[in-house]
C-alpha cells in the first residue's frame, strides 16, 4: 500500500511540476518523500527483526521513532 501511494504521489508531483503548478507539485513531492521514508523504515525494521539484531540502518528509524511515540492515556 505504501509503495503504491509513493508511486502515485511521485507521478502526480512530476506532472504538476511540469505544468508549472509549483505549490501543488512541491507538496505532493514532499508527501511522496515522507511515504518513501516510511517504507524504507518499515523494510529495515522487518529485516532487523528477522536477523535478530539491528544493523546501521536502525539509527535512522530510532531517530524518527522519537517523534511518533504512542502516548499512554
Amino acid at each position: 500500500m505504501c509503495i503504491i501511494v509513493t508511486i502515485i504521489m511521485l507521478i502526480l508531483s512530476i506532472q504538476n511540476l511540469i505544468a508549472h503548478h509549483w505549490l501543488n507539485g512541491g507538496v505532493q513531492l514532499l508527501i511522496a518523500l515522507v511515504f518513501l521514508f516510511l517504507l524504507i523504515s518499515n523494510i529495515r525494521q522487518v529485516q532487523a527483526r528477522r536477523a535478530g539484531s539491528c544493523t546501521d540502518g536502525c539509527k535512522l528509524t530510532d531517530w524518527a521513532k522519537k517523534f511518533f511515540r504512542k502516548r499512554d492515556s
